[in-house]
């Protein structure tokens, strides 16, 4: 049986006022949102020794605590892949993906993924939603991908992603040769009727 996760923590000043399950994701930052709230439902996130609810509001000075099961946020198996990582610390991992490896296990992809090189790399991204990846390229691009090693760099990086602060750059090799220039700019979204598909979409791209 897995060690139980204890935590602690008191409500400062500045959050006086807020939300349980939003003063909880500022005490505990290694956790979800969704995480949290959940814990508050089952009890196991209490609001001074007594259950919440996650729209209750706190006072300065309450005690949160915790006391859970810990819980993977993935069920997707570790496997000994070889990996080409450029750069890892403590909070991220950039990796040079070949063409040719699937990024997500998926239907008529169960094994043999990125993610299962991943997680056989560092167990702990089981605790991450996704293994910590943050943003993927198709089987057949190579490239480098960038993961996140903890729940706080997550979460930096999909903001920063959804800001367009972090900016992709591709490189396309055409075989033949080019008979005019131009720019193809065009939304792309997912396959109106093959949902495994994108396409180029009339909104939503």
């Amino acid at each position: 049986m897995a060690e139980r996760l204890e935590l602690k923590a008191s409500v400062p000043e500045e959050l006086h006022g807020a939300r349980l399950d939003q003063a909880a994701a500022q005490l505990f930052p290694d956790y979800s949102r969704s995480r949290l709230q959940a814990w508050i439902k089952k009890g196991e996130l209490r609001l001074d020794g007594a259950p919440a609810r996650p729209r209750d509001k706190v006072t300065e000075g309450a005690n949160l605590t915790v006391d859970a099961e810990p819980e993977q946020a993935v069920a997707w198996q570790g496997q000994d892949i070889d990996l080409d990582i450029v750069y890892e610390d403590d909070d991220i991992l950039v990796v040079n993906k070949p063409a040719g490896l699937v990024v997500h296990p998926a239907p008529g992809h169960a094994s043999g993924t990125l993610v299962n090189a991943l997680l056989a790399h560092a167990p702990r991204l089981a605790e991450l939603p996704r293994a910590g990846v943050v943003h993927r390229l198709d089987m057949e691009t190579s490239g480098l991908m960038v993961v996140a090693m903890t729940l706080p760099a997550h979460n930096e990086l999909v903001a920063q992603l959804q800001a367009r602060e972090v900016h992709r750059e591709y490189t396309a090799v055409c075989v033949g040769r080019m008979t005019g220039g131009g720019t193809v700019d065009a939304p792309i979204g997912r396959h109106p009727r093959q949902r495994k598909k994108m396409a180029v979409v009339a909104s939503g791209g």
